[in-house]
């Protein structure tokens, strides 16, 4: 079988969901014309549905070292990487997926802003986490700290007690040393709060993008949208929704004054969501 057969028999294995036996065609479809990009990428999409993440990027490496322009490339490295935990790389490589889409005027839907805005939740989610775990950290570290300085406290009251000293320091010590604790503990409690995982609503995110709304718009089929990004997907794409598929132009595009207000007050009671 030539190397266009062995990629013909893959795709159909693939649409059976034969992942491992379209693996092994474009395997050999590879090793018959190992210079053709898609033979690879065709080769990682199987990888990431057997959830094989290494051997999935490595192709999409090896395809683009052929072709930079590959959209299918970058969007499947990047799938892999969020999956691999190296989120700042899948989301460079996702935005160079949806950029390069955008420019050879390819319509993926929102397969590809979904995968950046995954893996933008889960970059945030891991600092989130990191933050957290600080703050848990913290508060161990000072209570023993706390704790150890009511030792030494201790032994130097006992000490003192030998000479004579009476037994009601040791309760004083007790007594200032529980109280430091209580202390710390309930500052702790009132932040509490922000230990919990934050995270913007989707309903606040465009559905485009799935970044935090600016300027939301909604049109005619009273879909919301960040004006920015529905303004870009007309001017380069097509005049249509993207979510309805119906006709769609700038100018019937009408300022969500009430999802304005929503975000807004959102931002004030939530600063840190400027940054998500």
């Amino acid at each position: 079988m030539s190397a266009t057969d062995l990629k013909s028999q893959g795709n159909r294995l693939f649409a059976s969901r034969k992942y491992d036996a379209a693996a092994n065609c474009y395997t050999k479809a590879i090793i018959k014309s190992p210079n053709i990009p898609t033979y690879f990428t065709n080769r990682a999409l199987c990888y990431l549905k057997m959830k094989n993440w290494d051997q999935a990027q490595q192709d999409c490496r090896r395809a683009l070292d052929m072709d930079r322009s590959l959209v299918k490339g970058h969007f499947f490295m990047g799938q892999a990487l969020i999956e691999l935990g190296l989120h700042d790389e899948a989301i460079a490589s996702l935005k160079r997926a949806h950029d390069l889409s955008k420019d050879q005027k390819l319509n993926f839907g929102d397969e590809i802003t979904g995968a950046l805005r995954l893996a933008k939740k889960k970059r945030w989610l891991t600092s989130e986490n990191k933050r957290i775990q600080e703050e848990i950290d913290l508060q161990s570290y000072l209570n023993q700290l706390i704790v150890a300085d009511k030792e030494r406290l201790v032994e130097e009251a006992k000490n003192k007690n030998e000479e004579g000293e009476s037994d009601e320091i040791f309760e004083e010590i007790e007594k200032q040393q529980e109280g430091k604790i209580k202390q710390l503990n309930e500052l702790f409690s009132q932040v509490d709060e922000r230990r919990k995982q934050r995270d913007v609503p989707d309903y606040l995110c465009g559905k485009i993008s799935f970044e935090l709304m600016r300027d939301p718009v909604i049109t005619p089929s009273g879909i919301t949208y960040d004006k920015k990004d529905i303004v870009e997907h007309l001017q380069r794409v097509g005049h249509f929704d993207p979510v309805t598929r119906t006709d769609l132009t700038q100018d019937q595009l009408i300022p969500n004054l009430s999802m304005k207000e929503v975000v807004d007050n959102y931002l004030e009671e939530n600063p840190w969501a400027e940054d998500y």
